[in-house]
């Protein structure tokens, strides 16, 4: 692991551990807890990885992997889930690449990893509590999935901290942030076109802001974020004094 990469081989995982893997093109990650006995547990929507009811879909889903039309017998059938599944190791890569998401980075390090979903200035908790919340969830659920507000990597940090953003619904991932992130710095940096019109002032001022904004919004550092034990979490959504609500279209198309 190191400053550009989290790659990681197969024989370094351990139970507990944070992992993902790039879809085509680099367009996004999927995210997953790898339990053990080369099985991963993760959130989907309905088992479909991405899922945004908008024209973004068309660029999500062309990147993701092919569906295959043969079921692997040790996968958690996405009709008997809730969201939350359990896959065996390679179906969850799809024949991509094996990274490990990065806890308790230094404030440099996360800065200097410019595409947000690789880390975090959060603390993991142990990894056998890490191991029963996903397997926890595996039996309860997670919400409903929301590629924006309640994700694949809200749910692995989650797991990982148990931490939660109780006003924005379950979390902000780090893939969220780095979508909103950088057309809002170069929104945000416009004004200071007054300041300077040289072009590389510019763009240096739209990183900084975009940097600024992922490192504000880390679940590591937020002010407004909670621990809530796992069993709590799920009487919150079961009670609806937590939601993490889909929006309209897609519940529609989804009977």
């Amino acid at each position: 692991m190191g400053l550009l990469s989290n790659r990681i081989d197969k024989k370094s995982l351990k139970p507990g551990d944070h992992i993902y893997s790039w879809r085509t093109a680099y367009i996004y990650a999927h995210h997953g807890i790898y339990v053990g006995n080369n099985m991963v547990i993760h959130f989907t929507r309905r088992g479909q990885e991405v899922g945004t009811g908008t024209v973004l879909d068309l660029i999500l889903v062309s990147s993701g992997p092919a569906q295959s039309q043969l079921h692997c017998p040790t996968c958690t059938p996405p009709e008997e889930g809730n969201g939350v599944v359990s896959s065996c190791l390679d179906c969850f890569l799809a024949g991509g690449i094996l990274y490990r998401f990065e806890y308790a980075v230094t404030p440099a390090l996360f800065i200097a990893k410019a595409r947000g979903g690789t880390c975090t200035l959060a603390v993991s908790d142990p990894d056998d509590l890490v191991v029963h919340r996903a397997k926890y969830l595996l039996e309860n659920g997670f919400g409903c999935y929301n590629v924006f507000k309640n994700n694949c990597e809200d749910f692995a940090i989650y797991c990982k901290t148990g931490l939660l953003v109780l006003d924005h619904s379950v979390g902000r991932s780090g893939q969220a942030i780095s979508i909103v992130g950088g057309p809002l710095a170069a929104v945000l940096s416009t004004p200071l076109r007054l300041v300077t019109t040289n072009i590389y002032g510019m763009a240096a001022t739209a990183v900084g802001m975009y940097c600024a904004s992922r490192y504000a919004a880390d679940i590591g550092i937020r002010m407004d974020a909670v621990k809530v034990p796992v069993e709590d979490l799920t009487r919150r959504l079961a009670t609806g004094l937590l939601q993490v609500i889909e929006p309209q279209h897609l519940a529609a198309t989804a009977h």
